[in-house]
């Protein structure tokens, strides 16, 4: 059954009609904002990362390149699409800190030297830290630096369900990098988190987890947690939602303690990159809150998801999700992008990966009168 749905979803992502730049008014965000194609040709763009010269970076999951966007004299698109690194081992996450490119391979996270020049970008090899599994089944890593300068990324589990606590226990966590032979478990019991972020203020570290395949068009929920002490059990693979038990283990032992999560989104919507939105451009109501790329379903009857939703919070508790950007779902449920990740950028905007159209957008808010599609 398993090969069934995903010969399906194959076909239907065969399907050559991708959103472009001149196609972006098939999407639905709120008034005030604007949405444009900030690159194009960037094959498989997944984590985003901004250095210090406005430069963004973007990973690959099956290119084994990283990319880097020379951004124009208005830094509000790409004027130079430079391949930066080629034949890594599925370079998925990014991120840049105190002048060098982390970058999130399978088995490590590698570490370069930036010298910029008037024409282009080199990177050197500088070494890497961290040794995990090289397994590509949930093993693409999205990392990201702690506001205390901290390198996180998760180790997800390399199956749809399966128990490795014992013999292998770095399966299915979200690790601190201290050194290559020092790391830190912060949360376990997490199937697959390809995206995370810290609240301003609280410092809480918040991540998106995406929950078993095969149980069902409406089971189990997707997750938006939030860690709240070291070494955390969110459940998997004996619990899903609020404490459910797998089908597994049903009638089973199974571990007390176990953290529920703070919001369930819809089965199979894929939540992929979050991000506080730190920036003040976009009106108050956005300011804190979390962004949410949801990649889409692929083993669903009626597909799910492609869309940037908002989480609104007040402290530490989620008040509302709804939908911010919409529309990468088309007509007869017609493909027409997957958002990935979402990255501030310095004059208060956002990008957003989609790995599927190959490119990047920048999400922008200038009057209540500018041009925009409401949300359905």
């Amino acid at each position: 059954m398993r090969t069934i749905y995903f010969y399906l979803f194959c076909v239907i992502l065969a399907i050559p009609f991708k959103l472009s730049a001149a196609s972006l008014d098939k999407l639905f965000f709120p008034s005030g904002f604007h949405i444009q194609t900030y690159a194009e040709n960037v094959d498989g763009a997944r984590q985003l990362a901004v250095d210090d010269h406005g430069v963004v970076y973007v990973g690959s999951r099956g290119e084994g390149k990283v990319y880097a966007l020379i951004p124009n004299a208005s830094k509000n698109k790409a004027k130079k699409v430079i391949t930066l690194l080629s034949n890594l081992n599925y370079p998925n996450g990014v991120s840049f800190h105190q002048g060098k490119l982390y970058v999130g391979e399978l088995d490590k996270v590698s570490i370069y030297s930036l010298t910029h020049t008037q024409k282009s970008i080199k990177a050197i090899a500088n070494g890497a830290v961290g040794s995990f599994p090289n397994k590509r089944w949930h093993g693409y890593k999205y990392i990201k630096f702690s506001p205390k300068g901290e390198l996180y990324t998760a180790v997800g589990m390399p199956c749809n369900t399966c128990f490795y606590r014992d013999t292998q226990p770095i399966f299915g966590t979200i690790v601190k990098i201290n050194s290559t032979d020092d790391i830190e478990i912060m949360a376990r019991g997490v199937r697959n988190s390809v995206g995370f972020d810290w609240q301003p203020k609280s410092g809480a570290l918040w991540f998106t987890d995406n929950g078993q395949d095969m149980l069902g068009d409406d089971t189990p929920p997707d997750e938006l947690n939030r860690v709240s002490n070291k070494g955390e059990d969110f459940g998997f693979p004996y619990v899903y939602g609020d404490n459910v038990a797998a089908p597994d283990y049903i009638g089973k032992p199974i571990p007390k303690n176990l953290t529920k999560p703070e919001h369930k989104f819809q089965a199979h919507v894929a939540p992929l990159g979050m991000t506080f939105y730190t920036g003040n451009q976009f009106p108050k109501p956005y300011q804190n809150q979390i962004l949410i790329a949801q990649h889409g379903s692929w083993n669903r009857t009626t597909p799910v998801g492609y869309r940037i939703m908002l989480a609104t919070l007040n402290g530490s508790k989620i008040t509302q999700v709804k939908p911010f950007i919409s529309g990468w779902l088309g007509d007869k449920n017609q493909v027409l992008g997957r958002p990935v990740d979402i990255l501030n950028m310095p004059d208060g905007s956002i990008l957003i990966s989609d790995d599927y159209a190959n490119a990047v957008y920048r999400v922008s808010y200038q009057n209540a009168h500018s041009l925009s599609h409401q949300n359905k």
